[in-house]
């Protein structure tokens, strides 16, 4: 079975953030909730923002207290100031964090109860408020996909709500916002977009349609993810990494991912490495990994992200993502990526059965064991 489907508006408007206004009165907002990341508080971007929701007429409260990883704590906080600020709406703006609370403050105020007792997929009863998605990082494709990733501290585990009705009416891409993005979110992103184009596009689903978006997105990348990562105000670096993000979100929407983000969610619950590094570190591991399983992609993948470079076999392929991740700062071990060697022991059997939870390891490339998964670890 093939499906396919873009049911959004998607805005690519450089300055669309000063057109918010217009865009929210389009969506009959009265009195927004804005969630946006912490350093977005004082910005100039969330004042211009909040000066075109004024110009159109249309209060607003600000929820700015957003973690990495956000938690279930942190979406019934927001939730709480929405109901007490008898809002209708919500903008998200920030990077994948926001956007995924804001998608779950969309469930929870309108149907009740906590973000876990949605976890799965299709458990959302019936359309989220009105909600408008501005990323401020080119990576997580959130702004186009049907998840809500959230961390449940209690278990050390992260949640996922899948469900179309999540997905906001608009999209606005304006790659005017990346110009302050700080080099090391702009790898760690940019590293997430292109995971995303890689496993969406090399798994056991149907790519006949996503494929062309995972290749596109990957062309991107190769073009001017480097260039983005040395001047993240080279305003067509900018817009090239930001579309691409877009395109492998509506990649992995239709196909899922794989291996790497089934195993990088764990290492993100337990020791808080950023989730693009996490799965930048995993990357090289899992693809020699899947090399058994290549129908010819690795070649065509290749060719999209290094069209300067020959391709013989899929090592080839594997060396030059290496080389690019190195080129961007993206560690190549656990402990590079902050995780202390000596509490690592006690936890990765329950990362493993936490990968092995994951409906990606279902679409694989290859056939994936709990032992597979243990011993990609211990290697990193």
């Amino acid at each position: 079975m093939l499906k396919f489907s873009i049911p959004q508006n998607i805005i690519v408007d450089y300055g669309g953030v000063s057109r918010l206004g217009t865009y929210a009165a389009e969506l009959n907002m009265t009195n927004v909730l804005i969630i946006a990341d912490p350093f977005l508080a004082e910005a100039p971007l969330a004042k211009q923002a909040t000066a075109s929701l004024d110009e159109a007429g249309i209060r607003h409260a600000m929820f700015t207290d957003v973690k990495p990883n956000p938690t279930a704590v942190c979406v019934d906080e927001a939730a709480k100031l929405f109901k007490s600020g008898e809002c209708d709406s919500i903008i998200a703006i920030g990077g994948g964090s926001s956007l995924d609370v804001a998608k779950a403050v969309g469930v929870v105020v309108k149907y009740g109860g906590e973000i876990g007792d949605y976890e799965g997929m299709n458990t959302v009863p019936g359309p989220i408020v009105p909600f408008i998605a501005i990323p401020t990082t080119a990576g997580t494709g959130s702004e186009v996909t049907s998840f809500s990733v959230i961390t449940d501290e209690a278990r050390n585990y992260k949640l996922t709500v899948g469900s179309k009705l999540l997905l906001p009416a608009y999209a606005i891409l304006d790659p005017g916002v990346l110009a302050t993005v700080p080099a090391r979110v702009a790898a760690a992103c940019g590293t997430d977009a292109m995971v995303h184009a890689i496993e969406s596009f090399t798994n056991t689903v149907d790519s006949t349609f996503s494929g062309m978006y995972s290749l596109e997105a990957l062309r991107l990348i190769g073009k001017y993810l480097k260039r983005f990562y040395a001047r993240r105000d080279d305003a067509e670096a900018a817009r090239g990494m930001m579309v691409a993000a877009t395109m492998a979100g509506i990649a992995f929407e239709s196909t899922r991912l794989g291996l790497v983000h089934a195993m990088s969610h764990p290492i993100s619950a337990f020791f808080h490495v950023a989730h693009g590094e996490a799965n930048g570190l995993l990357l090289p591991s899992v693809l020699e990994f899947n090399a058994l399983a290549d129908k010819g992609q690795y070649e065509l993948m290749h060719e999209a992200l290094f069209p300067d470079v020959e391709y013989y076999e899929p090592e080839d392929f594997i060396n030059e993502i290496r080389s690019l991740l190195e080129s961007i700062g993206i560690p190549d071990s656990l402990e590079a990526a902050g995780v202390d060697r000596e509490s690592f022991p006690a936890v990765v059997e329950q990362m493993t059965r936490d990968a092995m939870a994951s409906g990606n390891i279902a679409v694989n490339p290859r056939a994936v064991t709990p032992k597979d998964v243990e011993a990609i670890y211990r290697a990193l």
